[in-house]
């Protein structure tokens, strides 16, 4: 496993660690390859939950430009390449896990680094973090996802407001948005992230993986293709040895034990 990224075990849930903190966390094509690698991993074995950080001072400053200058190469970069090959392989990647995703932004996200979050499920930001849609700087488009999910999730005005001008906005002002889950003090990040993650892991994991691919869905099905998936996603449910033991917890009025099938 490349350096670039940390993992740890935690049994039912992992926390990945984006980790060139000289750097921002910025990515460079072994990053992709390591997170997504361990990415694949926590789906292969099972994992109940995952949590996304970054090392040091920032969560991502997105792509490293270093090696995308075209004043250091013969010819002008394909950046669509880099999108097809590297970024949305990542963001179709946790959108499809059968778990949640939380994302502890532990400080500036800018650029694809802010847009990864928001392909995440579950979203908390140290107050001290900004998140930047910064392409506009080198007159690029928000990628990773951003030009589809900041429409859905804050609406037209704010998502080119924030496009057109590259201004950062807070942690709390994306909470307040809804662009985030919360916004929480810089030393109680990690210790709710993590007890989220646990929390999750110990949950109907069937019931997460459905809700939250029908959530996802919502954005492009009409309202009676969506009341049919409901049906499709509570018929697998209701049929799971989870809602069984939901339901036997909840009449004999004590705490259920999941076993996430």
């Amino acid at each position: 496993m490349s350096d670039t990224i940390l993992v740890e075990d935690h049994g039912g849930w992992v926390e990945i660690t984006l980790n060139r903190p000289d750097r921002m966390n910025s990515f460079t094509e072994e990053m992709h390859k390591a997170l997504y690698a361990a990415l694949a991993k926590a789906k292969d074995d099972g994992k109940r939950a995952v949590l996304l950080t970054g090392a040091g001072r920032g969560f991502c400053a997105g792509q490293d430009l270093g090696d995308r200058d075209p004043s250091k190469m013969d010819g002008p970069p394909d950046l669509g390449k880099t999108v097809r090959e590297l970024w949305a392989p990542l963001v179709r990647m946790i959108r499809s896990l059968e778990c949640p995703v939380i994302c502890a932004v532990n400080g500036v996200a800018a650029g694809a680094g802010a847009n990864l979050t928001l392909a995440c499920d579950f979203v908390l930001a140290a107050e001290s973090a900004k998140f930047i849609q910064s392409f506009a700087k080198v007159g690029l488009i928000p990628d990773t996802g951003g030009s589809w999910n900041l429409p859905h999730l804050i609406g037209e005005a704010r998502a080119k407001g924030l496009a057109l001008t590259a201004e950062p906005i807070t942690a709390q002002k994306a909470e307040d948005w809804g662009l985030i889950w919360k916004a929480l003090p810089d030393d109680q990040l990690m210790e709710e992230a993590r007890g989220y993650a646990a929390r999750f892991a110990e949950g109907p994991t069937l019931g997460f993986a459905e809700t939250k691919a029908c959530i996802q869905e919502a954005a492009t099905n009409s309202l009676d293709e969506h009341l049919e998936r409901e049906a499709v996603a509570m018929k697998r449910c209701g049929e799971s040895a989870d809602y069984a033991e939901g339901v036997a917890a909840f009449l004999g009025k004590r705490a259920p034990v999941f076993k996430g099938k």
